[in-house]
């Protein structure tokens, strides 16, 4: 896309000088024959350079640029002063009145053009740069507001399943520093923290009737019952957003000697992030008050984790958990 110039001249020998010297450069060039018609064009066209003579009569060159540099909205298009008056004197007051350059008459076109597309290069360069930075920082709101969604999920998904108040917020939590103690890099403890808050996202699809029940379920029930973590695979898998979250709400039933599932994953097939998480999430179960039991104290919950070890866990795992745990006594 061509760049728009802005030609300021009250003499009209002046602004077809310029547009002959520029005509053949590829600029759309625009044209204003006073200071108050110059601060119209430039609200209307939004130039990417103004051309500003410096004598013009009513409000001169040096009284439009100190205009526009109070004006938010023109504040940062780029001028070029352009004027007979060759002195240091007047050189000074374009560049206190805010101009980024001076060039003065008889100018020279191949200068002018040389000035010019510096200018106009480093003008493009800053409006990439700007609109990078616009884009970054309306993706990093777009995925706070995500995340603060997920939350709200959450938070809904414990209420649904009967959870302890903030279940999903305290196993997320506590996941995240055996994650960090692990050495998980923080980009994927962002995939990971998501991947806990929705853990259970799967339970949608099981009915009332079984996630509720206070009574032991039945075989044909556990049947449907352990089909929760294929739910939200296929929940969240279309979700490109969510896809790297995926291995808690897949994965976090399954166990380190296999008989977990899904899918039966055996030791080291299992997600890491998962395998976290299992013991995270039993150990909140286990020291919460549930419709069927009271909570265990948390010495008779950890010795049932340690018990666990290369059974139902990851022994390198618990050893971390027991680790986090020594240090919170």
């Amino acid at each position: 896309m061509s760049s728009t110039i802005l030609i300021v001249d009250d003499e009209p020998g002046g602004r077809y000088t310029l547009e002959s010297i520029l005509e053949e450069q590829g600029y759309q060039i625009e044209m204003a024959e006073s200071g108050l018609e110059a601060i119209e064009k430039a609200h209307q066209f939004l130039p990417d350079v103004i051309l500003l003579d410096v004598m013009m009569p009513g409000m001169d060159g040096f009284e439009v640029c100190q205009h526009i540099r109070k004006d938010p909205i023109l504040a940062e298009i780029p001028i070029i002063m352009l004027t007979a008056l060759d002195d240091r004197k007047s050189f000074l007051h374009g560049l206190e009145s805010g101009a980024d350059d001076y060039i003065t008459k008889p100018y020279d076109r191949y200068e002018l053009r040389a000035r010019l597309l510096g200018i106009t290069r480093l003008n493009r360069y800053k409006k990439l740069l700007d609109e990078r930075a616009h884009i970054e920082q309306a993706h990093v709101q777009l995925l706070e507001a995500y995340d603060a969604t997920l939350a709200g999920w959450s938070h809904a998904l414990d209420l649904r399943d009967k959870e302890t108040e903030g279940h999903s917020q305290r196993v997320t939590d506590l996941a995240e520093k055996l994650a960090r103690m692990e050495g998980i890099s923080e980009s994927d403890l962002v995939f990971m923290r998501r991947g806990a808050l929705l853990h259970d996202i799967g339970k949608l699809g099981v009915p009332d009737s079984i996630l509720l029940k206070p009574d032991k379920l039945t075989d044909k029930e556990w049947v449907i019952m352990r089909k929760h973590p294929q739910y939200a695979h296929d929940m969240i898998n279309p979700i490109e957003y969510l896809r790297p979250s995926l291995d808690i709400p897949y994965c976090h039933h399954e166990k380190w000697d296999g008989t977990g599932y899904p899918r039966g994953l055996k030791g080291e097939e299992i997600p890491l992030t998962a395998r976290i998480f299992a013991v995270t999430d039993v150990w909140d179960a286990l020291i919460s008050d549930r419709p069927y039991r009271p909570a265990w104290d948390e010495q008779k919950a950890l010795e049932y984790i340690r018990e666990q070890s290369g059974k139902h866990f990851d022994p390198h795992v618990v050893e971390l958990f027991n680790q986090l745990m020594s240090e919170k006594e």
